[in-house]
């Protein structure tokens, strides 16, 4: 039996997002999943995101304006949509722009809950069919690694948030109304090992799990449309696309793999480094826009210190109540090594900057508050050197990334692909999903002969 790329996954995730294959690009922060990235993939009809985290509203909608003229609103695309528990105004600053520029699709990412404005763009503008079920107008995509909030993606937005917006006057009273007759998200793509967040869950036991979650919440809701189920994490060889697929995974998606080609929105001097990573390089850091509850990111530690020091600073944290409990010579070791400037100069950047986008933290500052923003200041600094490509700055590079990149590597050596310059991302994904049904066709030929 022959397998082809096109019989992979589910035929309703292609039909509903109307690409070309059960096959995602996903989103990564501050436009590393650029326009120029997005608009290859989509030209020829692969879903992707934008990488839209970490941006400001008006470099977003700048970046919407683009895609909507070129490919065009028809094609497959959308944006992420990364949570912002420190500042949960912007993430309705994000849903006014997405909402008033006729994005269709976003990628949910690193949600620890379900917020109001997730919910506003679900249900904004949705109709009816024929039968008066509820047709939503935007899609949701989840990208989740915990069972427990996969469970409540599946389900109807919560009533209590709901009510709220439509007290609010944020959703009509037909709106708020049938938001109980369908689930939040369309597609829940179960996380295992990734770059960037991650639980480090193994696809094995995760994608399992979120099928038979899924099964539950059809009885728990049985007149709910049933969502799809998509793997992500450790995708970055047809090997592990086949797997995905014969777990019973819908549809795939892609991340860091896609940081190591030209389109990519970050500096050439990381994509060399990425090209060469192999199986041991990658390491566990503090995430920064979650630095206080000690959540984590996967990088790459080859060639940087940054997840050592990015470590030092938590513990740092735990261990003081606040920055000038730290002894001086620790503190003068920081400013040496790790910030490259006095902690005082980098608490009046950072205060000048709560003061323009959310001046109430200021107001109600604590000294343990206060050093948990001086210490992401470095989580920020270290991506922008990462994506400028400073190369003086090279132990300081925050590079997300994971053990997809070294199997994406090792399966591209001695193939004109080992050169990143060449891994352009539609060609990536063709060449996965083509490497993918050989496997499985290899594999059930095998079975067929025993």
């Amino acid at each position: 039996m022959q397998i082809t790329p096109e019989r992979l996954g589910s035929a309703a995730f292609r039909a509903d997002q109307g690409a070309c294959a059960a096959y995602v690009l996903g989103g990564m922060v501050k436009g590393i999943s650029s326009v120029r990235l997005v608009r290859t993939a989509a030209k020829v009809g692969y879903l992707a995101f934008f990488g839209a985290g970490g941006m400001k509203p008006e470099a977003v909608r700048e970046a919407v304006a683009e895609l909507s003229a070129d490919p065009g609103p028809i094609a497959p695309w959308g944006v992420n949509f990364l949570h912002n528990p420190l500042l949960p105004a912007q993430e309705d600053a994000l849903v006014d722009v997405l909402l008033a520029n006729g994005v269709r699709r976003i990628e949910a990412s690193a949600f620890v809950s379900i917020t109001p404005a997730l919910v506003r763009y679900r249900l904004c503008g949705l109709g009816f069919d024929s039968q008066g079920r509820p047709v939503p107008r935007q899609r949701i995509l989840a990208k989740v690694s915990h069972p427990e909030l996969g469970r409540r993606f599946m389900a109807p937005p919560p009533p209590e948030l709901v009510a709220g917006l439509l007290a609010a006057g944020r959703l009509t009273a037909e709106e708020a109304h049938a938001a109980e007759k369908l689930p939040l998200a369309d597609d829940v793509c179960a996380e295992a090992d990734s770059g960037g967040h991650t639980d480090r869950r193994p696809s094995f036991a995760l994608i399992p799990a979120f099928l038979r979650l899924r099964e539950e919440t059809a009885q728990a809701y049985p007149d709910l449309r049933q969502v799809r189920i998509g793997a992500a994490g450790g995708i970055g060889a047809p090997e592990a696309v086949a797997a995905a697929f014969v777990l019973g995974a819908d549809f795939v998606l892609t991340g860091s793999i896609n940081q190591c080609t030209p389109e990519a929105g970050t500096s050439d001097a990381v994509k060399d480094m990425l090209a060469t990573a192999q199986p041991q390089d990658f390491d566990m850091a503090p995430a920064g826009d979650l630095f206080e509850i000690g959540a984590k990111v996967q990088v790459l530690k080859r060639g940087t210190l940054f997840a050592a020091r990015a470590n030092r600073l938590f513990e740092l944290y735990r261990a003081y109540p606040a920055l000038e409990d730290i002894p001086m010579t620790v503190r003068a070791e920081l400013e040496a090594r790790v910030f490259g400037r006095g902690l005082d100069a980098v608490w009046q950047e950072t205060a000048e900057y709560y003061r323009q986008a959310a001046p109430w933290e200021l107001d109600k500052i604590t000294p343990k508050k206060r050093m948990a923003m001086i210490f992401r200041w470095y989580f920020i600094h270290s991506q922008r050197l990462a994506q400028q490509g400073d190369t003086q700055q090279r132990v300081n590079f925050q590079i997300h990334s994971g053990p997809a990149m070294a199997a994406c590597n090792s399966w591209l050596s001695g193939t004109p692909w080992a050169d990143w310059r060449l891994r352009h991302v539609d060609v990536l994904a063709g060449r996965l999903l083509d490497g993918a049904a050989e496997v499985l066709t290899r594999r059930y030929a095998g079975f067929a002969a025993d």
